[in-house]
């Protein structure tokens, strides 16, 4: 199966409610068991779309959005957001890394298809040109889908608790001290 009919590309403040869609399906396929069932029971995609407008408006040096968008019907009907992910500034210092992917999510059916490498080389290739030369992410220690992260390079850094939705959870960041590597495994020429 090929990736060629889904193209990554900026968001825009209009793809909020496509980006809200991925969220919440996402949260709700991958943390079952690890995030209290009533916190994913409530997210609420209208919520989630007023964030990532915002977030897809903040544009800048060293931050912003992309979306993967299903161009061809390969796995969602054309015109479908599959993918979104965002990066920008550290929210949590981890010491030796300049920036900090945010979000990386993706529906079910976008998972295996090479979707996420090229959103995760997206985002390497806009910090490099913002003049970030490294970054770093948090997760769920117990994400059934970090070592994703691991395969494309990333090194286990830090671990911290946290307190989210009423448990106490454990996250793990992973980063990279060179994004060179990992903005090589291209998004492709139809990154706009």
């Amino acid at each position: 199966m090929t990736d060629t009919a889904i193209t990554i590309r900026e968001a825009q403040a209009a793809d909020a409610d496509g980006m809200a869609a991925v969220h919440v399906q996402s949260w709700r396929s991958t943390y079952p068991g690890l995030i209290p069932t009533p916190f994913l029971v409530n997210l609420s995609e209208p919520a989630a779309a007023s964030r990532w407008r915002s977030v897809a408006e903040a544009r800048g040096p060293g931050q912003g959005a992309f979306v993967a968008v299903d161009t061809g019907g390969l796995v969602a009907p054309a015109g479908t957001i599959v993918g979104i992910a965002s990066y920008g500034a550290r929210r949590a210092t981890v010491d030796g890394y300049g920036g900090e992917v945010h979000a990386l999510y993706l529906l079910d059916e976008a998972k295996g298809l090479g979707v996420g490498r090229r959103l995760m080389a997206a985002m390497a290739e806009r910090l490099m040109a913002d003049g970030v030369r490294s970054a770093g992410l948090w997760c769920l220690r117990d994400n059934p889908s970090r070592w994703f992260y691991e395969r494309l390079g990333g090194s286990r850094v830090a671990e911290r608790p946290i307190r989210f939705a009423g448990a106490q959870l454990m996250e793990i960041a992973y980063g990279w001290r060179d994004l060179a590597p990992l903005a090589r495994l291209s998004a492709g020429p139809e990154v706009r």
